[in-house]
C-alpha cells in the first residue's frame, strides 16, 4: 500500500548525551500507538535501545528507524546516539532525513554534542524543532537555555509552548498560540491532559512570549504584519502557516518546553512535527552525476520526489548478518520493487532486491505491498557488494547520489584471537562490523602481523571488543592490547626527487624515469597529486598510469608506515622511450620516486587533537585545570551553567587515556566530560624521534 507523500515525515531525534533523547522517543512511541507499554531508559526496556550494550549501559549507541502514525501522518522516526564517539550515527541520518527534533536539558542547556550535531543539521540543510526538556529537576532553567541556543549555536528559537515554573515547582507548560494551561496527568503516563485557563500569575508571561511569537512569523509573512501592526487579531491558521515557511526556510527554529521522564509537553512536539516539519514534496530535488566517469562534467542528474520518475535511493545504513544484510534506503524518486534489479551506480553491478521491509526498531515488519515509492524510507534485503553511502537507481537512468563522508579514526588497538582456529571467524566478524560501521576499520600489519582495530574513541572500540566476545553476537575469545593514537605523517618543506628503473630481461629493456616535488599542502586533506607535462608528451595511457602509481605509492604510508596528511606532489618529469617503457616501468620508477622524495624531506608527525568540554561543580575547577594543564592541554575557556561551570579546552589524544576514571577521581564523580575529533596537530619532535630509532 503505497502512503500519501505529502503526510510522510522522515524525521531524526538528536542531541547530546543524557539531553533525554531515547525518553522522548519512548513516549512519542507510546502516544503514537506504535507500542503498547511505556520503555524506561534506566530499566533498559525501551524500544529503540534494543542492542544488549545500550540496555546495559543506558545510552544510545545505534541509531534506530520506527514508523509510527500521529493525525494521519506517517513519522518515520530515527533516535540518534548522544554520544561523540557515535557521531557518524547522526551524520548519516541526518543526510537522509527531511527535518529533525533536537533536544536540550534545561539543566545543562547547549552542550558539546549540542553544537556538533547542530552544525552537521546546518550542513545538511535540515530544518528542526526544539525541545527544552527536563524543566522538572532542580537547576532547570527554561530562559538561559533559550539564550544558549542564539549565543552558542546563533539559533532562533521561538516558543510556543512555555513552562509554568521549573524543578520541583513545574506543573505544566502555555500552550501560548491558544492562550491555554496543558496539565498532564502521570497516572496514564501523560497520555490525558486537561487544557484550562492560564492561571492569573501567568496571563502576562504568556502574553510576553506570545507576541515574541508574532513578531517572528510578521518577519516572514507581511500579511500578518500589516494586520499586527494596526492591532487586528490574526488567524491562528494564518499564525501556522507562517511557522511551517519559517521553519522550512531555515529561518528560526519553533521551540517547545516539557519533561518527557514525567510525561509533559510531547503531544505538542508531534502536532509540530506535523505541522511545520517538511514533507519528501518540501524539500529540492536532489542532485547527482552520471556515474560513467567520461560523462560526469557534462551530465548532471536531478531527481524529484516523485514515484513516476526513475528510481534512486541512497543507502544511508546497513545491519551486517552472516545470513542477509539488511540496508536502510532513503528512497528519493521513483518506486522500488521486491524482485526487481537495481544499479550499483559506485560498482556498475546489478543488485537484487528480494525483499522489502518497514522498520520498527529491531523487528522486521513485512511490507503489506511489494513496492515503496518516493520520500519513504524502508529496510531492503538482497544487495551483496554494497557499503553506506551507495546509490542504487534504475540501471536504465544510472545517477551517482552524494556520498556520505565519514571523519577519520583517531585511535586504534591490536586484537587477536586466543587460537589460530578463531582467525578465521575473528576476519569474518571483523568484516561485518566493518561493513556495518563506516567509521570502524580492521587492517593487518605488514610488518609485525597484527590485526589492529580503529574507531573513533576509547567507548567506540571497547563496545566493539565486547561485540566480538559476547556469545549471542560472535562469541569470539580474542585478547585485545592497550588503545594506541592514529598518528599521521607529513612534510615540512618541498624537496625534489628523480629516479629511474631500467632492466633487462632477455634481450628485452624495460626504461622509465620519473621526477616528482613532494611540499606541504594544508588545504589538502590527505594526498593530492597533479601533473605538470605538457599535453601530448607522454602517451594519455603512460600519463594515467603515472598519476596514479604516484597517488598509490603515496597512499602506503610515510617513512614511519603512517598515512600521509596535507601533501601534495607535483609530477615535474618522466622519461619516456617508444618500445622500453611499460606499465611495470613506470609503476616501479614511480614508487622509487615517491620513496626517494619521502626519504630527503624532512618529516612532522601529526597527531590528533581533541575538543574537550568538562563539565563540573565550581569547587572541583582548580583541580581540573591543574591537571589538564599537565595533559598538555590548551584551555579556551569556561561558562557558568547554572551551578555548573563549562571548561572548554584542545588537547592532544595521546593525553586522554583513561581520563574518564581521572576526571571522576578528581571531582568525587560529579563531573562529566564529551570530547570530538578536531584537528590533527605537529606532535612533540620527540614522539617522532622515538619511533624512528
Amino acid at each position: 500500500m503505497s502512503r500519501d507523500i505529502s503526510s510522510l515525515r522522515n524525521i531524526g531525534i538528536v542531541a547530546h548525551i543524557d539531553a533525554g533523547k531515547t525518553t522522548t522517543t519512548e513516549r512519542i512511541l507510546f502516544y503514537t500507538g506504535a507500542t503498547h507499554k511505556m520503555g524506561n531508559v534506566d530499566d533498559g526496556t525501551t524500544e529503540t535501545d534494543f542492542d544488549k550494550e545500550e540496555a546495559s549501559r543506558g545510552i544510545t549507541i545505534y541509531s534506530a528507524a520506527v514508523t509510527c502514525t500521529w493525525k494521519d501522518s506517517i513519522i518515520n522516526l530515527i533516535d540518534t546516539p548522544g554520544h561523540v564517539d557515535f557521531t557518524a550515527e547522526v551524520q548519516r541520518s541526518l543526510r537522509v532525513l527531511d527535518g529533525a527534533v533536537v533536544v536540550f536539558s534545561a539543566v545543562e542547556g547547549v552542550e558539546a554534542q549540542s553544537e556538533t550535531v547542530w552544525r552537521q543539521a546546518d550542513n545538511f540543510k535540515v530544518p528542526r524543532l526544539c525541545f527544552i526538556n527536563k524543566m522538572d529537576r532542580i537547576g532547570a532553567d527554561f530562559e538561559r537555555t533559550l539564550g544558549q541556543l542564539e549565543k552558542r549555536l546563533h539559533a532562533k528559537p521561538v516558543p510556543i509552548t512555555v513552562p509554568m515554573a521549573a524543578g520541583h515547582d513545574f506543573k505544566g507548560i502555555i500552550d501560548v498560540l491558544n492562550r491555554k494551561a496543558l496539565y498532564f496527568d502521570a497516572e496514564n503516563f501523560g497520555k490525558d491532559y486537561r487544557i484550562e485557563e492560564i492561571p492569573a500569575e501567568y496571563v502576562d508571561y504568556a502574553e510576553e512570549w506570545r507576541s515574541k511569537v508574532m513578531d517572528a512569523v510578521a518577519d516572514v509573512d507581511e500579511e500578518i504584519m500589516l494586520a499586527y501592526l494596526e492591532g487586528e487579531e490574526v488567524p491562528l491558521e494564518q499564525i501556522h502557516r507562517a511557522l511551517r515557511k519559517g521553519t522550512l526556510d531555515r529561518k528560526f527554529q519553533v521551540t517547545y518546553a516539557g519533561s518527557s521522564l514525567h510525561y509533559c509537553g510531547v503531544q505538542p512536539i508531534l502536532d509540530g512535527v506535523v505541522a511545520y516539519l517538511p514533507s519528501p514534496l518540501d524539500v529540492p530535488p536532489v542532485h547527482g552525476e552520471h556515474p560513467s566517469p567520461g560523462k560526469r562534467d557534462t551530465l548532471e542528474q536531478t531527481r524529484k520526489t516523485d514515484p513516476s520518475e526513475p528510481f534512486a535511493g541512497l543507502i544511508f545504513k546497513i545491519v551486517a548478518d552472516k545470513h542477509a544484510d539488511l540496508c536502510f534506503v532513503r528512497v528519493y524518486s521513483g518506486t522500488l520493487k521486491s524482485g526487481s534489479r537495481v544499479l550499483n551506480a559506485r560498482t556498475g553491478k546489478k543488485e537484487l532486491i528480494s525483499q522489502l521491509w518497514h522498520i520498527q526498531a529491531d523487528a522486521r515488519e513485512k511490507l503489506e505491498t511489494d513496492e515503496v515509492e518516493a520520500g519513504d524510507i524502508v529496510g531492503v534485503i538482497g544487495p551483496k557488494d554494497i557499503v553506506t553511502g551507495d546509490t542504487i537507481c534504475d540501471q536504465k537512468a544510472p545517477i551517482l547520489l552524494e556520498s556520505i563522508t565519514f571523519p577519520e579514526t583517531v585511535i586504534s588497538m591490536a586484537i587477536e584471537p586466543d587460537s589460530s582456529a578463531d582467525r578465521k571467524k575473528l576476519e569474518e566478524a571483523l568484516k561485518l562490523l566493518g561493513k556495518q560501521d563506516p567509521t570502524f576499520t580492521a587492517k593487518i600489519n605488514e610488518e609485525t602481523g597484527q590485526t589492529i582495530i580503529s574507531g573513533m574513541g576509547e567507548l567506540h572500540l571497547e563496545i566493539i571488543t565486547n561485540r566480538l566476545k559476547d556469545k549471542e553476537h560472535y562469541g569470539l575469545n580474542v585478547k585485545v592490547h592497550k588503545p594506541r593514537v592514529s598518528y599521521r605523517e607529513t612534510v615540512t618543506a618541498a624537496v625534489e626527487a628523480e629516479e629511474e628503473f631500467s632492466r633487462s630481461t632477455q634481450g628485452e629493456t624495460h626504461y622509465a624515469r620519473i621526477k616528482i616535488k613532494i611540499e606541504p599542502s594544508p588545504s589538502t586533506e590527505t594526498v593530492e597529486v597533479i601533473s605538470r607535462l605538457k599535453p601530448g608528451e607522454i602517451p594519455p595511457e603512460a600519463d594515467k598510469i603515472v598519476r596514479q602509481a604516484v597517488l598509490e605509492s603515496a597512499q602506503s604510508g610515510g617513512i614511519v608506515g603512517y598515512p600521509l596528511m596535507h601533501v601534495r606532489l607535483t609530477i615535474l618529469d618522466v622519461g619516456y622511450r617508444e618500445g622500453e617503457t611499460n606499465e611495470e616501468a613506470l609503476r616501479a620508477a614511480s614508487a622509487h620516486a615517491v620513496q626517494a622524495a619521502l626519504t630527503k624531506a624532512k618529516i612532522g608527525l601529526l597527531e590528533p587533537v581533541m575538543k574537550l568540554e568538562v563539565v563540573t561543580p565550581s569547587e572541583f575547577l582548580g583541580n581540573i585545570q591543574g591537571d589538564l594543564n599537565q595533559r598538555h592541554a590548551h584551555i579556551l575557556g569556561s561558562e557558568p551553567r547554572g551551578h555548573l561551570i563549562a571548561l572548554q579546552a584542545q588537547v592532544p589524544l595521546a593525553r586522554m587515556f583513561g581520563y574518564s576514571s581521572h576526571v571522576r577521581s578528581l571531582s568525587q564523580g560529579r563531573a562529566s566530560f564529551s570530547m570530538e575529533p578536531m584537528k590533527y596537530d605537529l606532535a612533540p619532535q620527540s614522539v617522532l624521534d622515538e619511533m624512528l630509532n
